[in-house]
């Protein structure tokens, strides 16, 4: 999922649940404009961070630690990071985003845009 810089969602890529996150982030940074890319440590590749750099944002990732060059990242600008876990926090207020009720994958994508429009128009 991507969030903007209020923690409302923007972009959803929907996955089966052995794969990666990373992944999906060069699809959904596709097109965005932003000043920083903030994630957590499981997106912390080579590859994302030169499609960060090509959008023109800089990538606010901590380095994994089995890393042998770490990356330097500013820690003021990551602590931002909560503005995604409370994005989730307001989906996971809808019981059947939650419990994931659907059994279909297009059904559940569906009612997660149904969940953010309505969190839009709070």
């Amino acid at each position: 999922m991507l969030a903007d810089g209020l923690g409302r969602p923007l972009r959803f890529i929907l996955t089966p649940g052995q794969t990666g996150d990373v992944t999906q982030a060069p699809a959904l940074l596709q097109g965005c404009r932003a000043d920083y890319v903030i994630a957590d440590t499981a997106y912390d590749s080579r590859a994302l961070r030169e499609v960060i750099a090509g959008l023109g944002a800089k990538p606010v990732i901590p380095t994994n630690p089995t890393r042998k060059h770490p990356f330097a990242h500013d820690p003021a600008i990551y602590k931002l990071r909560n503005r995604i876990e409370r994005c989730f926090n307001k989906l996971k207020h809808f019981r059947r985003f939650a419990t994931r009720y659907d059994r279909r994958a297009v059904h559940f994508l569906s009612f997660i845009y149904l969940a953010s429009t309505m969190i839009w128009i709070r």
